[in-house]
C-alpha cells in the first residue's frame, strides 16, 4: 500500500484519542467539548464517545470549565519526574561506590509491590548479575525492595506484597523486615545465585541503592560505602533551602 493511500484510510480510535490527548500538552489546558471536535477536526458525536472513555480510565476529567487532563497522567507525570531527578541526583554518587567497590552498584525505587531498576553500573560481576535498567522484580524477594518496604507501615507492605504474591508468609516477612530495620541493611547470599552475595541500604521509602559483590567474605566491609552513598543521595535529594534552614537552626539553650 502507498503511503498516499495509506493516510486516507480512517483514523483508528486510539488515533483519534491520541489527537485528543494532544491538545492538554499544557497542564492546566480546560477545553469544551465544541472546542475539542474543531481543533481534532473529528465529528462531535466522535469526539464525545471518545472522552467519556477516557474519563472512565482517568485521563480527563470533566468539571464546569470543560474537560483537563485527569489523575492517571498527573500521577504519571509527577512519579516520571521524581523517578528521573532521583537517579540524575544519584549518577555521581553511584558511580563513586563502583570505583570503590569494584561491584555491582543498583539503583532502584518502589513501584506498588515491585522494584524498579532505575540504574545498573557494572563491576566485575556485572555480565553474572541478570539485571538491567527497567528490570522489574517483586520487591519482597530483592535487597533493594526489603530495605524500602522495611520503611513503611505493615499494612502497606502487605496491600503491596499480596498484590504481587498472594500467598506469601506475612509473618515470616514482617520478622525479616523488622530485622532489616533494625539494622537499616539487608543482606542476601543467593539472590543472583552461588558465588554472588548483595547489600541493599534505602534512600528512603521508595528507593534503594544496593551493590553485588563475587567476594561475599568482603560484603560486610563494603556495606558502610553503601550506607554512605545512601545518606549522600537522601542529601542531595533534600532541597538546599532545607539543608541551610536546618543548619542554622538556633541550638538549645542550656
Amino acid at each position: 500500500m502507498s503511503e498516499v493511500a495509506a493516510a486516507q484510510l480512517p483514523l483508528t480510535m486510539l488515533e483519534r484519542a491520541t489527537l485528543v490527548m494532544d491538545l492538554f500538552q499544557a497542564p492546566d489546558r480546560h477545553l469544551t467539548l465544541g472546542q475539542i471536535a474543531v481543533r481534532t477536526r473529528l465529528p462531535r458525536a466522535t469526539v464525545h464517545r471518545i472522552v467519556r472513555q477516557l474519563i472512565q480510565l482517568e485521563w480527563l476529567t470533566h468539571s464546569a470549565d470543560g474537560y483537563a487532563l485527569g489523575r492517571r497522567v498527573r500521577t504519571w507525570n509527577a512519579d516520571t519526574a521524581r523517578l528521573s531527578r532521583l537517579r540524575a541526583c544519584a549518577a555521581p554518587i553511584l558511580h563513586e561506590l563502583l570505583l570503590a567497590t569494584a561491584a555491582v552498584v543498583h539503583l532502584g525505587a518502589l513501584d506498588g509491590g515491585e522494584v524498579l531498576y532505575l540504574d545498573k553500573l557494572g563491576g566485575r560481576a556485572a555480565t553474572a548479575v541478570p539485571t538491567r535498567v527497567g528490570t522489574r522484580v517483586a520487591a519482597h524477594r530483592s535487597t533493594l525492595g526489603r530495605v524500602a518496604l522495611a520503611h513503611l507501615p505493615p499494612e502497606d507492605v502487605e496491600a503491596r506484597v499480596t498484590d504481587i504474591e498472594p500467598g506469601v508468609d506475612l509473618p515470616e516477612l514482617h520478622r525479616k523486615l523488622h530485622r532489616i530495620a533494625c539494622h537499616a541493611t539487608d543482606y542476601d547470599d543467593d539472590e543472583f545465585g552461588s558465588g554472588l552475595a548483595a547489600v541493599a541500604v534505602a534512600v528512603d521509602a521508595s528507593a534503594a541503592v544496593g551493590v553485588v559483590c563475587d567476594r561475599p567474605a568482603a560484603l560486610r566491609r563494603i556495606a558502610p560505602r553503601v550506607r554512605a552513598a545512601a545518606a549522600e543521595i537522601r542529601d542531595a535529594l533534600t532541597p538546599r533551602s532545607r539543608q541551610v534552614s536546618e543548619h542554622h537552626r538556633p541550638r538549645p539553650s542550656r
